[in-house]
């Protein structure tokens, strides 16, 4: 079964074209040869991709059991987070202002600041059954994931902070309105990625539709028209100019497909 994707409406950036999306059904393995897609919130589809597939909304579910909170992979982080300030569960209130789903969150260890996914989490559930976090490599906007996630288990802890919210919609102030696939860069080890396109002149830099918010410099947006080609001319761009002042390379936190 398929579901037919115009990801120039769908992806959080507004670039890509429409493309039949293979819908997962239930825990089976897939070809090595297709790409996992959730919200198409932090990558950039080209108008070639590999083949795409996501989970249906089978897979979209969150559940109390055992006083532990379990969630489909499918689940959106809007969804997520109104459950969890109605049970009074703490943990989760960055996800007001970071949208996703749950499997494209727990794959990049998503979060702000020093809230992130993986606080929370206990495991995983994959094809080859539970995985514990423990036995996941992950850190700041990574893991080693490799595998479709198709259910996650948390930890519950009482005590939903609505000052958090504030300090989270505070941080988002500096960010801009227009369709982006959010920080285009990671920030590397003891600076900031936004800083060091600004500093090598891109703040501002426009190519076709696509530019570097005049706002903060990490987030590639689209004005308008934006082409795949365009936004990937901006990051190559930055890598090379940021390497050449710096000495440093810019890693990618935005996908390109």
């Amino acid at each position: 079964m398929t579901k037919t994707v115009d990801f120039s409406k769908y992806s959080s950036i507004k670039i890509g074209p429409i493309l039949e999306v293979e819908l997962i059904e239930e825990i089976q393995p897939l070809p090595k040869d297709i790409l996992l897609i959730g919200g198409a919130n932090n990558i950039l589809v080209s108008d070639n991709p590999p083949e795409l597939a996501m989970l249906s909304k089978k897979f979209e579910y969150i559940k109390l059991e055992d006083n532990l909170l379990t969630i489909g992979a499918a689940s959106k982080s809007g969804r997520i987070f109104s459950f969890c300030k109605k049970h009074d569960i703490k943990g989760f209130e960055y996800l007001s202002k970071l949208p996703g789903t749950l499997g494209g969150l727990l794959k990049m260890n998503a979060g702000m600041k020093e809230d992130e996914i993986f606080n929370n989490l206990l495991k995983i559930k994959t094809i080859d059954g539970y995985i514990n976090k423990e036995d996941i490599k992950h850190g700041y906007r990574f893991t080693d994931i490799n595998t479709i996630v198709y259910e996650a288990v948390f930890k519950i802890e009482q005590g939903f902070d609505t000052e958090k919210i504030a300090s989270f919609a505070s941080m988002r102030k500096n960010q801009p309105a227009l369709p982006s696939a959010g920080s285009a860069f990671k920030n590397p080890p003891n600076d900031y990625a936004g800083r060091l396109i600004e500093a090598v002149g891109l703040k501002g830099y426009r190519k076709g539709g696509a530019c570097f918010s005049e706002v903060h410099a990490n987030f590639l947006v689209n004005e308008g028209g934006a082409s795949f080609e365009d936004a990937l001319y901006l990051i190559s761009l930055a890598k090379k100019k940021v390497y050449e002042k710096f000495g440093i390379r810019l890693e990618n936190e935005v996908i390109i497909v």
